[in-house]
């Protein structure tokens, strides 16, 4: 009688899930990571906004000093800016502003951000960001006139990413705050940065500037837990790793 021979099972490797696993721990680490560092780089923009808004306006940079100066340096510069809007025209930059907590005077929706040409003492154009207007509301809107002084925050532009909407400047609407993009179609020169016009007025009258105490309690600081939990997940696959792998031994040993 010939003997069956009977097949040893085969023990599961190891080495493939061990590489899975580093491969998923170094990922959701790395997340982790990107969020302590998008956090620090909020906080440090929220104090810098908050120191900027404690303290009095600086006055506007010469005009014939714009070149040299570095945006990105200026931005969020609190600055008193005088001297004529010019043109009768304007242009939108479509947005969404999320509602305020509890007796916040900020209009929301979806709008527009309205900017306009401001010709300065010293002969430089810069343009104006007025503030938001809901799209409903659009039409009660004219473009400003005559001398004005405007207190607000410089800012740098707003980059573009692969999700933005290509911009329609025949009709002078935009997606992005780009003042040099703007300015062109505003048949104006460029500038390398905007003013944010700061809040006057009840805040519920478009175009509504900013107001420096709503726009912090407004911007989102959840980072932290986002963290939390991608080095979480990484402590739970490193623990179902290495469940699995002692499982796994212990039913490939001999009986």
């Amino acid at each position: 009688m010939t003997a069956v021979t009977v097949p040893t099972p085969r023990k599961p490797g190891l080495l493939l899930p061990t590489l899975l696993t580093i491969v998923g721990v170094l990922v959701l680490c790395t997340l982790g990571a990107w969020q302590l560092e998008r956090m620090g780089e909020k906080h440090a923009y929220i104090d810098r906004l908050q120191r900027e808004a404690a303290g009095a306006p600086a006055p506007m940079p010469p005009a014939a000093d714009w070149s040299k100066l570095d945006p990105g340096k200026l931005d969020l510069t609190h600055v008193v800016a005088k001297g004529s809007y010019i043109d009768d025209r304007f242009a939108g930059v479509r947005t969404t502003i999320a509602a305020g907590p509890p007796g916040s005077r900020q209009l929301s929706g979806f709008g527009r951000w309205i900017f306009q040409a401001f010709k300065l003492e010293d002969g430089g154009i810069i343009l104006v960001n007025r503030g938001f207007v809901p799209e409903s509301r659009l039409g009660q809107i004219g473009a400003a006139s005559g001398p004005d002084t405007i207190a607000g925050f410089l800012r740098a532009p707003e980059t573009r990413n692969s999700f933005t909407p290509q911009d329609l400047p025949a009709i002078r609407e935009f997606y992005t705050r780009d003042p040099a993009g703007i300015a062109a179609a505003l048949g104006q020169p460029p500038a390398p940065f905007y003013l944010e016009a700061a809040r006057e007025g009840d805040g519920l009258t478009p175009p509504a500037g900013v107001d420096v105490r709503e726009l912090i309690e407004r911007i989102p600081d959840n980072h932290l837990q986002y963290a939390l939990t991608w080095f979480g997940l990484a402590l739970t696959l490193l623990g179902v790793f290495a469940a699995w792998a002692s499982q796994t031994r212990k039913s490939a040993q001999p009986r």
